[in-house]
């Protein structure tokens, strides 16, 4: 097991959790947009019936001809490949020859989906087969990353998956995953937080949500979801009842990733920032809670999925390169 420790360090011009969270999200996406990454789309059949959208990234045959080392990017609440972490890490792979896909989890394409279902933060099954399917195309070298809520769902994915995780992927990396769903949802129901996340995520949230009870009419209380002022009452009202939670406490407790980190079975890095708005660093997981193959690491700046880097305004590099360093070389 080893002790959380890190390499980086916030800008000077960049202080505190909150602008190291803003900025990059709202400044860097110009810069991505630069990048000139071009995905391309394919929709996947469900095992339920309903689908998927998932973009690729793809790369030249490695050396030898052999295939190229693969990421899987597990996006976070309502992202999609546009996010600015996708195109970041899209570019880096690029650079390295790497291929990249992202599967988007469902509603977060561009598209409303068609079973009565959405996605959440313990969303595990749905990470297994789509899992799956890309290993058994795929020859080389894999790995996944999860970004926030991306990140706690494929924890519990390897937490679930055991021994038979490392037969589909090599090593997992999560960022500014909410390990502890409850003390995260708490952190976004107050001051700052609360108007600004909670908000945002929310703008989007209830519209697909209602979206989705006018379609399959009965499935979830309307009312309820369209007064919901904060992601727990959200989560009361839609996410826990069509998913089969009892309650959204109900879902925060058996969705949280911290509890199992013991059981991980495959090289896995968990990097949060200490200063992450969303999770306060009391409830962060130390050493002594966590399987040897899991690595964490904990820097006392970076926000939630921020980790700016250098002049003004900054170059959002050092997460992707940071992963693809512990994908290629364990560490």
């Amino acid at each position: 097991m080893r002790e959380p420790w890190s390499t980086y360090a916030a800008p000077v011009w960049l202080p505190g959790g909150q602008a190291q969270t803003v900025w990059p999200a709202l400044f860097s996406r110009t810069a991505a947009a630069r990048y000139g990454i071009t995905w391309r789309r394919e929709r996947w059949d469900a095992p339920d019936g309903d689908f998927i959208d998932v973009d690729h990234i793809d790369a030249l045959a490695g050396v030898g001809g052999g295939a190229p080392p693969l990421v899987v990017l597990f996006h976070g609440l309502e992202g999609s490949s546009s996010s600015h972490y996708s195109r970041a890490l899209a570019h880096a792979c690029v650079q390295r020859g790497w291929a990249l896909t992202l599967p988007h989890f469902r509603g977060c394409s561009g598209e409303i989906n068609r079973a009565p279902r959405a996605y959440h933060s313990g969303d595990w099954a749905e990470i297994d087969w789509i899992l799956r399917r890309i290993r058994s195309a795929h020859a080389g070298r894999m790995y996944a990353l999860g970004v926030s809520l991306g990140g706690n769902a494929l924890l519990r994915w390897a937490q679930e998956a055991g021994n038979a995780a490392s037969a589909f992927v090599d090593a997992v990396g999560a960022v500014s995953a909410p390990l502890d769903l409850a003390a995260g949802g708490a952190a976004l129901s107050k001051g700052f937080n609360r108007m600004v996340y909670t908000r945002m995520f929310l703008r989007t949230l209830r519209p697909k949500a209602l979206a989705m009870v006018r379609r399959h009419p009965g499935m979830a209380d309307a009312r309820a979801i369209a007064q919901a002022q904060d992601l727990h009452a959200f989560d009361d009202a839609f996410t826990a009842p069509i998913h089969g939670f009892r309650d959204a406490d109900d879902y925060w407790r058996r969705a949280s990733a911290k509890p199992g980190l013991a059981r991980i079975r495959v090289p896995a890095l968990v990097l949060n920032a200490r200063n992450d708005p969303f999770m306060p660093a009391g409830v962060l997981p130390s050493a002594g809670e966590i399987a040897p193959h899991v690595w964490l690491e904990q820097p006392a700046t970076g926000g939630h999925v921020g980790f700016a880097r250098g002049r003004l305004p900054g170059v959002v590099d050092w997460l992707p390169g940071r992963f693809l360093h512990f994908f290629n070389h364990g560490i």
